[in-house]
């Protein structure tokens, strides 16, 4: 599995780039956010999703961990290939999806192009326990794209951490400090559990 492309940003269009990595140029497609997301400079990193299809190997790439997440839960379910989970991350903000899944706002997902009322529903229906879970937005906790504080909890739970702990102290650090890189938020965290 690939899991990133980092390298030299050859070609950026709104929906897909091409990445130079030692010599072998990658085509990414990508969503609108993640378009909007891509600095204009030399160097790139993406989070990527590999589709292997009969006929084809496809990459998609995205600017953020929960992007990314989020592209995964949408193609986990039935009848949203894709293509309609990165017209959804084109229409809205992976966050917008989270928290219309998270309110059961089905007329908000039906709002996306090609999403009929019936797959808007089973989006909700299948994915709402996911997103509680893996986002605690029943306790109303507030979300910021922040993803080495994602990979600083990732790692923690590696160690074998609680993943609640962990978050309230991680929440702490990075409130303290929006600039910590993983390694302090790691480190300091390591301290307080």
């Amino acid at each position: 599995m690939i899991t990133h492309i980092q390298g030299k940003l050859v070609e950026k269009n709104p929906t897909d780039v091409v990445i130079d990595c030692n010599g072998v140029g990658y085509l990414l497609n990508i969503s609108l956010h993640t378009y909007s997301q891509i600095p204009n400079q030399e160097h790139l990193k993406l989070y990527t999703h590999l589709q292997v299809k009969e006929d084809s190997h496809t990459l998609y790439g995205f600017s953020s961990l929960g992007e990314r997440q989020i592209f995964r839960l949408l193609i986990s379910v039935s009848g949203i290939g894709t293509s309609t989970a990165r017209t959804m991350l084109s229409s809205l903000t992976p966050k917008q999806v989270r928290e219309a899944i998270a309110v059961e706002d089905v007329a908000l997902i039906q709002s996306v192009k090609g999403i009929g009322l019936k797959t808007a529903q089973r989006v909700v229906i299948e994915l709402k326990d996911k997103v509680l879970k893996a986002y605690d937005i029943d306790e109303g906790i507030t979300f910021q794209s922040n993803t080495n504080k994602d990979e600083a909890l990732s790692a923690l739970e590696v160690l074998g951490f609680a993943k609640k702990q962990s978050e309230r102290v991680v929440d702490k650090i990075v409130s303290s400090n929006q600039e910590a890189s993983v390694e302090a938020i790691i480190k300091e965290a390591l301290k307080k559990l």
